[in-house]
């Protein structure tokens, strides 16, 4: 939490601490020692800043009622040099505190001071995490979940990193197995149709549009140098040339989209290194394997999961082998203390699966963590959206980013909880109004820049307010938005833990509107000179977080709409 707030809890666990002291040194209490108790912001703001349980907590301690307790307390409580003005008892027993107006000039204060880094916090211990997300095959161009996966990925790893961890973005490149040896048949039979159009095409084969692009990139490149040799050598050579390109644009559609990786990771780099064979053959000797109808089983059932096959008959490791040796590579070879995947929610039977795995291999388990993403359809005109005019195909990323701003579409894709599913609204996304939630936060961030603008043209600057102006901050809508704004910290620290980046667009839409409410009740023009500065100062607070927000996300703050 915020500086001011965490010390305002300490002010106040430390009263309440010293209250109970009191009342057993007069005898209202039996001595004993002091109950472990909780002090929460109330979700309902009628009961206060503040509530404490100590009273219920209290009760076996004391062998007293609550209310008896709480009322001991009140009693004795000294609120004098802390951030609260009272002390109210309610309910069973719970006690709850009002903050005073020296706190909300601190928070003004402390958000002026810290400005950009206001927010960041270390509640994140330097721990080093490694996220990956979008991961998407080279095989054909991203689609409109990679565009969900991409803002969430991003956004998360902005807000571990803004809790104090030490954070890279990975993007793991499935360039060797199954996926790929169906791309190589397809764009080998793409090629050959150039030359023998009587070539068949494969039944599973990927029918994209770039597929056959690529093909006759590399025609034009090779002409028919490939058609007499074999089948083999052609598809290696097609795949050599194919592949790094499919991987270019997976790179490019990404960075267009804002999205940009510390590394990306091979697939084929764990075959070519042995880390493949390697896991196989540690699990082999810690007796975590068997041999059934020449297959090589794992056995799961002994470490949460099914038993899965392992290598297949043929010789052939199985799809989740080579994503094993990778979250070894991860969590031990390069010592990430967690490694986070965002994943479809159609992974959900296969995370248990690499759990299993990695346990065997002595590797705590919940050092992978998972965040299972639900599925997003598109709607246009109130309808489901599931061709593109251009293509007559499903909608791609790059399709998405054509029609939408990319601002729009980082701030919507990011509005959801991971586990809600998304209509994606195409309309919404592109309206100029209010009904726009990133239009909205936008709007609210330019017009205080407006308001800033036309102070300036009368010569009046912002400037730091003394505690005694920012007393004078007693308006309802002044007091909300102040209160909501110390919650930053709080709230960063809460999407990291909860692993919910959407917990920051909520509270960002949240201050946008505080903010209207504020300044639709609230002259900063045309007041007593020390009060217009207060305003002056909260509406530059309310700027600061609202741009620290967004560039969580980045998306940008302009001072123009």
């Amino acid at each position: 939490m915020s500086q001011i707030v965490e010390k305002a809890r300490q002010q106040l666990r430390g009263a309440i601490e010293s209250a109970l002291v009191q009342a057993m040194q007069e005898g209202a209490l039996p001595e004993a020692p002091l109950p472990a108790f909780a002090l929460e912001v109330p979700a309902d703001r009628s009961h206060g800043d503040w509530s404490s349980n100590v009273a219920m907590a209290g009760a076996r301690t004391f062998h007293a009622a609550p209310r008896a307790i709480a009322g001991a307390i009140q009693q004795r409580l000294s609120l004098e040099g802390t951030c609260f003005s009272s002390c109210e008892i309610a309910g069973p027993g719970f006690l709850n505190f009002t903050y005073n107006r020296a706190f909300y000039g601190q928070v003004l204060q402390d958000i002026q001071e810290q400005g950009a880094a206001y927010g960041r916090s270390g509640s994140g211990n330097g721990r080093r995490v490694l996220v990956e997300y979008v991961s998407a095959n080279p095989t054909g161009p991203m689609h409109i979940g990679n565009a969900r996966g991409g803002v969430l990925g991003d956004a998360l790893s902005a807000v571990l990193e803004a809790a104090g961890c030490q954070v890279q973005r990975e993007f793991y490149v499935n360039d060797a197995g199954n996926q790929v040896n169906r791309y190589g048949l397809s764009i080998e039979a793409r090629y050959m149709q150039l030359f023998q159009p009587d070539f068949p095409f494969p039944e599973d084969g990927y029918l994209g549009e770039d597929v056959t692009e690529n093909a006759k990139a590399f025609a034009e490149l090779h002409g028919d140098k490939y058609v007499d040799s074999d089948s083999q050598a052609r598809r290696e050579a097609l795949i050599a040339y194919a592949i790094p390109k499919n991987i270019q644009v997976l790179h490019d559609d990404l960075k267009r989209y804002r999205v940009e990786y510390d590394n990306w990771f091979h697939e084929s780099s764990l075959h070519e290194n042995g880390a493949v064979s390697r896991v196989v053959e540690a699990l082999r000797e810690k007796g975590c394997t068997y041999e059934k109808e020449g297959a090589l089983w794992f056995r799961g059932e002994s470490y949460g999961s099914e038993d899965f096959v392992l290598v297949r008959s043929n010789g052939v490791p199985t799809y989740i082998v080579p994503d094993i040796a990778y979250h070894y590579n991860k969590l031990v070879t390069r010592g990430f203390d967690r490694a986070i995947n965002v994943l479809g929610a159609d992974h959900h039977g296969y995370v248990p699966r690499l759990k299993a795995a990695i346990a065997a291999l002595g590797i705590d388990p919940d050092r992978l963590q998972v965040v299972l993403m639900q599925m997003v359809s598109l709607v246009r005109d109130g309808e489901a959206v599931k061709l593109s005019k251009r293509s007559g195909k499903a909608i791609t990323m790059a399709n998405l980013l054509d029609e939408v701003p990319i601002d729009a579409a980082r701030f919507l894709f990011n509005s959801y909880e991971p586990n809600t599913r998304i209509e994606f609204d195409l309309d919404l996304a592109v309206k100029e109004d209010a009904q726009n939630p990133v239009y909205y936060v936008q709007y609210a961030h330019a017009r205080i820049c407006s308001i800033l603008r036309s102070l300036q043209a009368d010569g009046i600057e912002p400037r730091p307010c003394s505690l005694e102006e920012l007393a004078l901050l007693a308006a309802p809508e002044e007091a909300e938005l102040v209160r909501v704004l110390s919650g930053y910290t709080d709230e960063i620290a809460g999407a990291a833990n909860s692993m919910d980046p959407a917990r920051i667009t909520r509270y960002v839409l949240h201050v946008s509107t505080l903010f209207h409410k504020f300044y639709n009740a609230c002259r900063v023009k045309g007041v007593d000179p020390a009060l217009s500065a207060a305003r002056l100062q909260l509406c530059v607070a309310a700027k600061t977080v609202i741009e620290n927000a967004l560039a969580l996300f980045k998306v940008t703050a302009p001072d123009r709409m």
